[in-house]
């Protein structure tokens, strides 16, 4: 019995526990290492072992008090204390789980199988324009998937006939076998090979669907897709998933918006952002800017002398808000465009004008200039 972990260490508690604080480490513990949620994992088989009769020991005062007086040597019925008696394994959990309400669902896993269950959830990715993502539309697009099959109405039974209660597990989906350990009985319980778990047979499987209840098939369905989605955004539509199990509700599906890049505005949230290019002469001497929006074009006065990249707000030009009446606005930089194109004519006209326009305009030159001499 030396190789054996203490039973307060393998629920994780202190010695002097009380009967509240064991059952809930208990719970915790059998939830965590339970086999339907690590399947074909021997590690945590041992483990769930482990606790459960750990918890068969502290669970009981008197085999408690036997434990906490003489250790494992206690409850060893080899031992001549009168003995812990056998435990049960798998099953036994579950019997013990009715005490604790809601432990897997509120229910067994094989009341769990058998009951109604969420159809398959799915995703699609969809690609919109930008101004379809700022304004809104409706589409129609085209998704492959499992729908109820009408020949059966969902059942899987050919016309005229009906499932049949499984005569191997009785309806229950679950058969068992006991093997009898040193540690005493375990119960292992595994979904019915007969009816893969489902409790019931079909004699004469529906002819278009085999027998499954649904059939694959592409259909179209309508997306109202509002104004001021982003890229990435999600759409849910309830119920366009798959078909439920055992009249349990369709699932979803979760249409996922890509949206493309627009040539001129790049968007941050509901805010804009554009690059404008202005002429040598309105930054100098100050104008009054034409700006292409979304829907309209506004107006901007820029003071004379404004420099490359200064930047102007245009307050609620931007996004409508998908989750309100609010808009973003609209961030405009502006920068100088250089002619690149110049003929003889021009070209003098600029001479000229560097005449005048000497080095004595260009403050922040001047001052750059002065700093390596």
């Amino acid at each position: 019995m030396s190789d054996k972990r203490d039973y307060y260490e393998v629920l994780g508690i202190q010695k002097g526990a009380s009967d509240d604080e064991i059952k809930k480490a208990f719970r915790k513990m059998a939830m965590k290492y339970h086999p339907d949620k690590n399947p074909n994992d021997k590690g945590a088989e041992e483990q769930f072992k482990e606790v459960n009769e750990a918890y068969a020991i502290l669970s009981d005062s008197e085999k408690k008090s036997k434990y906490d007086r003489f250790g494992h040597a206690g409850v060893d019925p080899s031992a001549g204390f009168g003995g812990a008696g056998g435990f049960n394994g798998f099953g036994g959990f579950e019997d013990i789980f009715d005490m604790f309400t809601g432990a897997f669902g509120g229910g067994s896993s094989s009341r769990q199988r058998n009951g109604p269950q969420k159809g398959r959830d799915l995703q699609k990715a969809m690609t919109i324009t930008f101004e379809e993502a700022v304004f809104g539309i409706k589409k129609e697009i085209g998704i492959t998937k499992y729908v109820k099959c009408k020949t059966c109405n969902g059942s899987g039974a050919a016309k005229g006939t009906s499932k049949k209660t499984c005569d191997k597990c009785g309806g229950s989906g679950q058969v068992s076998s006991v093997s009898n350990t040193p540690f005493g009985q375990f119960r292992n319980v595994t979904a019915c090979d007969k009816c893969g778990g489902t409790g019931e047979t079909i004699a004469t499987p529906c002819s278009d669907c085999n027998g499954a209840g649904k059939v694959r098939k592409t259909v179209k369905i309508n997306i109202d897709i509002p104004a001021g989605v982003n890229n990435d955004s999600i759409i849910p539509l309830r119920g366009q998933g798959e078909p439920g199990v055992n009249g349990g509700p369709a699932g979803d599906l979760y249409i996922v918006l890509n949206v493309k890049p627009h040539d001129v505005f790049k968007r941050r949230g509901d805010d804009l952002y554009m690059d404008l290019p202005i002429t040598f002469e309105q930054a100098a001497l100050g104008a009054t800017l034409k700006v292409p929006g979304l829907t309209e074009n506004y107006t901007y006065k820029i003071s004379a002398g404004t420099q490359t990249g200064s930047t102007f707000r245009l307050k609620s030009k931007g996004v409508k808000s998908v989750k309100g009446s609010r808009y973003g606005d609209l961030y405009v930089k502006v920068f100088v465009e250089i002619p690149t194109k110049i003929n003889g004519k021009q070209k003098k006209a600029i001479l000229e004008m560097a005449k005048v326009v000497d080095e004595e305009c260009y403050v922040k030159r001047k001052s750059f200039l002065g700093m390596f001499k």
